[in-house]
């Protein structure tokens, strides 16, 4: 089994809730809205029913496969899922700015995307 390692804690109603060097959660079961919400809010993001939509694909295709997806696998979950006009890269990225994948699966307390730098 690998080390977990603990790098700081995101303090949510009186729990605290450990995350690894790079602020993705160390127990994938820590995770709520809340602490989405709070995620979220470190990366300068308020969380929309936009937002909640993707976050709930990207979830939805963790259950499925038992892996956060890269970019282009998620897009195309998207537009399955959601329609055209939201499955296109330039939607997710004003959404979730700089690296989408990487971002929203650490908000969704998935592990780093494969592929993701």
């Amino acid at each position: 089994m690998a080390e977990v390692k603990i790098y700081r804690y995101l303090h949510i109603n009186n729990e605290k809730i450990p995350l690894d060097p790079e602020d993705y959660l160390v127990y994938m079961d820590d995770w709520t809205e809340s602490v989405a919400e709070a995620l979220a809010e470190e990366d300068g993001i308020t969380l929309t029913e936009a937002h909640w939509e993707l976050i709930w694909v990207l979830r939805n295709f963790y259950a499925r496969f038992e892996m956060a997806p890269a970019m282009r696998a998620w897009i195309k979950a998207i537009k399955q899922q959601l329609g055209e006009e939201k499955g296109r890269s330039i939607y997710v990225m004003s959404l979730f700015p700089g690296s989408p994948a990487k971002r929203a699966a650490r908000i969704a307390g998935l592990p780093k995307p494969t592929n993701c730098l």
